[in-house]
């Protein structure tokens, strides 16, 4: 029996005049596991996860996305994603912030503000759903990003250096739910370059 897969990924390469931001890069992803591209700042992990995400185009090569979707809008409501630019609007609210993104994904109103309330009381951050953002600390609108990307329960949650900047307590809880999302019969495909992180987490390492 064929093996499920969740993402797989073709030949790829994006070049930026002569410099090759990524090069012929293949891999497959396979359903239900945590995924880690590993490498050093500088090696193409954001650009080929910004390929993923149809932020950018290949200049070569092929995607495929939960076994029928190419990268694109239809793909999108299927799919997480924390990028490496962290950006939420500053002044909207933060459950208006969450609810917002769930409605974008496909969740009715009332749905996006059940989901929101939940994880805003999961990140410790329920106290704050009438603030802005501009008001949070930076590892605070992190967490609200990082719900924002898991708000419709997606099958594929992609995220870009997911830790980056975060202390440790607030890394473990990130973590947690990691695998609660996979333990859920999820995809997970991250960047990172500690290995550390990769080795604690991953089931695959690209």
């Amino acid at each position: 029996m064929a093996t499920e897969l969740a993402a797989r990924v073709s030949g790829i390469s994006k070049f930026y005049g002569e410099f090759a931001a990524v090069s012929d890069l293949s891999f497959d992803v396979e359903a239900g596991l945590i995924y880690g591209i590993l490498g050093p700042n500088g090696a193409g992990k954001s650009t080929t996860l910004r390929m993923l995400n149809d932020i950018i185009a290949p200049d070569q090569g092929e995607i495929e996305l939960l076994g029928k979707y190419h990268p694109g809008l239809e793909a999108a409501r299927h799919i997480g994603y924390l990028p490496e630019e962290r950006g939420l609007y500053p002044k909207m609210r933060v459950g208006e912030t969450l609810e917002f993104f769930g409605q974008l994904r496909g969740l009715e109103p009332a749905e996006a503000r059940r989901r929101s309330a939940g994880w805003l009381e999961r990140l410790g951050l329920a106290s704050w759903t009438n603030k802005k953002i501009q008001d949070l600390s930076k590892g605070m609108q992190q967490k609200v990003q990082f719900a924002s990307a898991l708000i419709h329960e997606p099958e594929l949650l992609i995220l870009d250096e997911p830790w980056s900047g975060l202390d440790p307590l607030n890394a473990e809880v990130l973590r947690e739910i990691v695998l609660e999302h996979k333990a859920r019969g999820h995809t997970v495909l991250f960047s990172t370059h500690l290995m550390e992180q990769a080795e604690q987490i991953c089931d695959r390492v690209c």
